[in-house]
């Protein structure tokens, strides 16, 4: 506005006319607790609409947590704390104070008649005992349905139980992959595929709803290590599970691992989680993850009978897409009605042929 240049603005890198590029630093990442309250008038009231396992709520985005603690070798959260680490005096991750988090909540649902409320957090449970213990009696006073993220490894029986008590409706957990040994070597997710079960048993003593979030399409991976994630989902009572397309996100050591291996070039940029697969590999071909992410649900809900015809069902024939809807239509029936019986509802049955619940969408790039 007033003419003057914008070329020593940190966080910016500025290209001149002469083609050469101005690099400047990373600023200090700013302390969250002076984050003021959304100004909410900016938007259309049917903005704050969003579904949740069926129905629609006035629902609210709120922050509690910057970052990730975790070294996922797939998401951009590591190369964040890693980037600001060498780059700046502070460190990315970071956590709001409990009493400003309430202030805005408080704000959120005297003021706005939030009715729902949706942590976006990466890993929502990445707090110690006395953090955790805060929330839980400061969010006794909200009193609102919420949804939260976060990873198996940080469930516990008694904060499950604390939380469904004060408000905890669904939650979102990344599994990522079936096979324990790739899980460990390419993703550096090191929990067994046992605790991983034993774990989500807790939510559904307290009557807390949870889907599960995977990815297949990884580099170097097959076929038959994908199944071992079928496999997996199909020991773990989730009400939906989704299985997205790996996309390799700048900045992270599995885009480095795809660079090295010539599955995509350092310029390419990387697509959306719901495009088709960027990697084309001969071991594990685009149309074969296609057809499995397609028939994902069907896999893991039917019994394995039908797995010879729900192969056949991957293909985008017309003799393929006809057997898909007859085993669609018999999984809603026989197996996801069935299984929604436990619920006042069945409305939480996500679209079958993608296994996308519209609340996961947005968390999936930090699953």
């Amino acid at each position: 506005e007033k003419g003057d240049s914008w070329d020593d603005v940190t966080n910016l890198w500025v290209k001149k006319k002469d083609g050469s590029i101005i690099k400047n630093a990373i600023s200090n990442p700013f302390d969250i607790n002076d984050t003021p309250i959304i100004d909410t008038t900016l938007f259309e009231d049917q903005r704050f609409y969003r579904p949740m396992a069926g129905k629609w709520y006035k629902m609210m985005p709120v922050e509690t947590i910057r970052g990730c603690p975790y070294k996922c070798t797939f998401c951009n959260s590591p190369d964040q704390i890693t980037l600001y680490n060498e780059a700046t005096s502070s460190n990315f991750f970071r956590k709001k104070k409990i009493d400003l988090v309430y202030k805005e909540l408080k704000h959120f649902k005297e003021n706005l008649g939030i009715e729902y409320n949706y942590f976006w957090a990466d890993t929502f449970l990445a707090w110690n005992k006395k953090e955790f213990e805060e929330f839980c009696e400061m969010y006794s006073e909200i009193n609102l349905p919420f949804w939260m993220q976060t990873r198996p490894e940080t469930l516990t029986d008694d904060r499950i139980k604390k939380l469904a008590k004060v408000g905890l409706r669904r939650i979102s957990f990344g599994i990522e992959h079936g096979n324990a040994e790739f899980r460990k070597k390419m993703l550096s997710r090191e929990w067994k595929n046992e605790a991983i079960i034993k774990a989500l048993k807790i939510p559904r003593r307290y009557g807390v709803q949870f889907s599960v979030n995977n990815i297949t399409g990884f580099p170097t991976e097959t076929r038959k290590m994908a199944m071992d994630t079928v496999e997996l989902n199909r020991h773990i009572d989730s009400d939906n599970q989704n299985l997205y397309s790996f996309a390799p996100f700048h900045g992270t050591p599995l885009r480095k691992v795809c660079e090295d291996l010539g599955l995509v070039k350092p310029e390419d940029i990387t697509l959306a989680l719901t495009d088709k697969p960027m990697l084309k590999m001969e071991q594990y071909p685009v149309e074969q993850i296609e057809g499995l992410k397609k028939c994902f649900v069907l896999y893991v809900k039917m019994d394995k009978k039908h797995w010879k015809n729900i192969e056949r069902a991957e293909s985008n024939t017309p003799e393929g897409e006809k057997i898909f809807e007859e085993l669609r239509q018999e999984c809603l029936e026989k197996y996801i009605s069935r299984s929604s019986d436990r619920y006042e509802d069945q409305s939480n049955v996500a679209d079958l042929e993608y296994g996308i619940e519209m609340s996961d969408v947005s968390s999936a790039s930090n699953c």
